[in-house]
């Protein structure tokens, strides 16, 4: 079992908020039960992660150490991680030289971000920018209503926000997945979206959605740019960045 740094003072509301779910009925339980979740800073215990999350936490760290400057980061789940992988031409194209560094770790929900922001991933980081995108996850392992994952989102926004108040936050939309507008996690994405939205101020966040460009003029996601239909290619992985270089660039030329 993995250790977990939680302030004393979280566990006594969280501890009331628990009492509570239980004097609900059972449907009520665990509507509520996920609003924890999704709030509640964890580590992953998914069990094809376990060989590795932890150890990839422990390698940023050291890596973060290493670093002599880092102007750009870039967290979030899967998606954010492939940029290592699929879209890893792309990301030295028009990254490398930025002074990155990639905090995406694959299968995780907003919990696991916090866990992450509380355990030192981004302590002693003075960057220029944040590229925060997450919440596929948390639709996809629990199809959590979509005010309880942006309430997860807000909590990472508000958490990068104290710990590196000089940062722009680009908060990307959560990619549309599934084949065409009617798939049912492509809408509850859609849900999340419309409320994350909210959370720009254009001083500090700046919310960006550029789910367009994976899809044709019908809302159709190709497979021939995320073949499935969740997580992009290296042909995906260029039109993200070719959408998102214009803003970044106001920043980080």
């Amino acid at each position: 079992m993995f250790a977990r740094s939680k302030p004393r003072s979280r566990w006594i509301p969280l501890a009331i908020w628990f009492a509570s779910i239980l004097a609900l009925p059972i449907a009520a339980q665990d509507k509520a039960a996920s609003a924890v979740a999704a709030l509640t800073p964890e580590v992953q215990t998914a069990e094809w992660a376990q060989a590795w999350w932890m150890p990839r936490h422990t390698d940023k760290l050291k890596e973060k150490e290493a670093l002599q400057q880092v102007d750009m980061i870039w967290i979030g789940d899967s998606i954010t991680h492939g940029w290592e992988n699929a879209g890893k031409a792309t990301w030295d194209k028009y990254y490398a030289r930025r002074n990155p560094f990639n905090i995406g770790f694959s299968g995780d929900r907003t919990e696991q971000v916090l866990w992450r922001l509380a355990n030192g991933e981004v302590d002693k980081l003075n960057p220029k920018v944040i590229v925060l995108m997450i919440g596929t996850n948390n639709t996809g392992h629990r199809q959590d209503p979509a005010e309880q994952t942006s309430a997860g989102i807000e909590a990472i926004v508000k958490e990068l926000k104290t710990k590196m108040p000089q940062a722009k936050i680009v908060l990307l939309a959560i990619f549309p997945r599934g084949a065409n507008s009617d798939d049912p996690l492509r809408q509850l994405n859609r849900q999340i979206n419309e409320r994350i939205a909210k959370l720009a101020d254009q001083k500090q966040v700046y919310f960006q959605d550029i789910g367009s460009v994976f899809l044709d003029a019908q809302g159709n996601l190709s497979k021939e740019l995320m073949p499935d239909l969740l997580h992009p290619n290296e042909k995906g992985y260029q039109l993200w960045a070719e959408a998102l270089e214009p803003t970044l660039a106001k920043w980080i030329p």
